[in-house]
């Protein structure tokens, strides 16, 4: 493969996951200040998949799309005012979180065991940035905001971290197989 057909590939692959991430953002689950939302599975799963540059090229260019108003965001919506608003922090907080897994799985091996480590890493800094900006935007304690924006989401975070692991491992294996994905810069070995 040349060096211009791996580059659309992984041009292609990272579209692919921006769209995926807006996909299933829109599965919802309603909560007072802060819904829970399939993007933080697919933000666990661009990262475990993809690794730190893809994983986080990925979130970029699906915060990017919103951004612009594209209704990519977490029930059907979009706009810069959905990243300054009391969400945004979430929003934000997912490119270190995707850089995080995928650089940790790099360093170390992408095994379930330290997909599970990184997944649940990516979730606490999600959950920091997302708390830290839900109580400047939406003027709480931060007792109040931790309670919002924290607590609600660590049981779940974790379920979510389990089944991106486990689905992230999966199929980046077979992806890998069939040649359809690429070595991650300075992977170790992979195990499952």
């Amino acid at each position: 493969m040349t060096k211009d057909q791996l580059k659309l590939r992984s041009m292609i692959v990272t579209a692919l996951f921006a769209a995926i991430i807006g996909v299933m953002a829109q599965i919802t689950i309603p909560l007072p200040l802060v819904p829970i939302t399939g993007q933080t599975l697919a933000i666990g799963l661009a990262a475990t998949i993809l690794g730190a540059r893809y994983g986080t090229l990925s979130v970029i260019l699906y915060l990017v799309i919103g951004s612009a108003g594209v209704p990519v965001f977490a029930e059907f919506s979009g706009g810069i005012s959905k990243l300054v608003g009391p969400t945004g922090g979430y929003l934000v907080g997912f490119i270190p979180a995707a850089f995080i897994i995928g650089w940790y799985l790099e360093k170390t091996s992408f095994s379930f065991k330290n997909a599970m480590i990184a997944n649940t890493i990516g979730m606490l800094v999600t959950l920091a940035f997302g708390t830290a900006w839900l109580k400047i935007a939406a003027d709480l304690t931060w007792t109040g905001a931790i309670a919002g924006g924290a607590t609600p989401f660590i049981i779940v975070g974790l379920i979510k971290a389990a089944l991106a692991s486990w689905i992230g491992i999966i199929v980046r294996k077979r992806l890998q197989s069939a040649n359809l994905l690429f070595p991650a810069k300075g992977t170790k070995n992979e195990t499952v």
